[in-house]
């Protein structure tokens, strides 16, 4: 007996009955990003390990432990992307988008991080994201705030999410900070939990995002970052809060907020939820002015942020209920013998309509292919039976009205289901 394989553990399958939502969150996130003035580019899955070695910083938790990583046959370590910014970064270098001019960017698709799976958390995982290179102002990251609540709105889940934003400073600002988090926390060692004893030597800011009740507590009397930011920073910060305030978009301020990737500056932010358990965060972003020099380019600011789909989608369930059809229209062929006429009427459907339509296919009875069609959530269904043939006629049946049905030239069936389509 054959072998069947099983999906590899982390990874995930989203079928026909969960595409129709992702498609239409899909959508309405890329319909807002490209109103807003951002430009596609599209990346690849394989990069050098060293560039988010670099970029992202080997202390993260994302590059010492959630990497998928492999040497290819020259010996060289590539990994699957964990995230998005450092690549879009390098391609930004790499083809000279960055001389001279800024760039608005948007790119999605999967990113891969080995952790441990649960709702809302798989090691494959869907991105879009944005990135804008060449703008130092608070303005770009209130526009990259204010594009995702309008995101949020349009998908109707503003009332799932809330917007979280703090200021970590300048790279100086945090290294100063860092040193005395250090040396609050040492006495603690003993007392913090597993990650953060191992954070505290690798990237000690991390443990201010720890969620363990025992850590919380030691962290209440722990140094403030707010009182180590630069004036400079402050500066940019009050901008941006100034900006959503008038732009009326809610928000609150965390101190807590850092963010886990090194090439974080100046402004971090997170929209989170309560709706997914565990995993709270459904979109991170912020500025990150040092990134390009570091990956070999001149010294650009950037500022973006990658919103997760998975969640995403899930949120949107969890709000708007939805049925969605496989297709408009439903073609039932009476034979074989009426398979060249009814391909004929189901692309002329399509073709002068814009419908989607099913052809049914694999014969059977009348009966059991508008069971087929019912099933499938069409509107209306097309009899293309030997009668209909021979009168050179089409049968038009309402599929979500009782008994109510036309016989009619093709012609007329098209006006009527562009009338029907119209609302009219």
């Amino acid at each position: 007996m054959a072998q069947k394989y099983q999906l590899v553990r982390g990874m995930r399958d989203i079928g026909p009955e969960l595409t129709p939502r992702w498609r239409e969150v899909e959508r309405i996130i890329i319909d807002v990003v490209c109103r807003y003035g951002y430009q596609e580019v599209r990346l690849p899955l394989l990069e050098s390990t060293e560039l988010f070695a670099r970029g992202v910083g080997e202390s993260t938790d994302i590059v010492s432990k959630e990497m998928f990583s492999l040497d290819d046959r020259k010996g060289r370590s590539l990994t699957l992307r964990p995230e998005g910014t450092a690549s879009c970064a390098r391609m930004c270098i790499e083809n000279g988008l960055l001389r001279n001019q800024a760039q608005r960017l948007w790119y999605q698709g999967s990113m891969f991080r080995y952790e441990k799976p649960q709702k809302g958390r798989t090691r494959e995982f869907n991105q879009i994201g944005c990135e804008v290179f060449g703008l130092p102002g608070p303005d770009v990251d209130a526009e990259l705030i204010d594009l995702l609540w309008t995101v949020y709105s349009e998908l109707g889940i503003t009332d799932l999410v809330t917007l979280e934003i703090n200021t970590i400073g300048s790279g100086v600002a945090r290294q100063a900070y860092r040193d005395v988090l250090v040396d609050y926390l040492k006495p603690f060692r003993d007392d913090l939990d597993g990650d953060s004893q191992r954070r505290l030597e690798t990237n000690p800011m991390r443990i201010l995002d720890s969620k363990v009740a025992s850590t919380r507590a030691i962290l209440e009397n722990a140094p403030r970052l707010e009182e180590y930011v630069d004036e400079d920073a402050s500066r940019h910060f009050d901008g941006l809060r100034r900006i959503l305030d008038g732009a009326q978009i809610p928000y609150r301020v965390n101190s807590r907020l850092v963010r886990g990737l090194d090439y974080y500056t100046h402004t971090v932010f997170e929209w989170v939820t309560d709706d997914l358990g565990a995993q709270s965060a459904v979109c991170a972003g912020g500025r990150y002015d040092g990134l390009v020099e570091k990956l070999g380019g001149k010294s650009v600011p950037g500022a973006g942020f990658g919103l997760g789909l998975d969640r995403t989608v899930l949120l949107h369930e969890a709000k708007a209920a939805r049925d969605y059809r496989q297709a408009d229209v439903y073609c039932v062929v009476g034979s074989e013998s009426e398979i060249v006429d009814a391909t004929a009427v189901s692309n002329a459907i399509r073709q002068r309509l814009g419908l989607a339509v099913v052809q049914h296919g694999g014969g059977g009875s009348l009966k059991s292919q508008l069971r087929h069609a019912d099933k499938s959530g069409a509107l209306w269904a097309v009899i293309v039976g030997e009668d209909e043939v021979a009168e050179n006629r089409v049968t038009m049946k309402w599929l979500r009205r009782d008994n109510e049905q036309l016989t009619a030239p093709l012609e007329t069936i098209l006006e009527r289901l562009a009338a029907e389509q119209s609302g009219v």
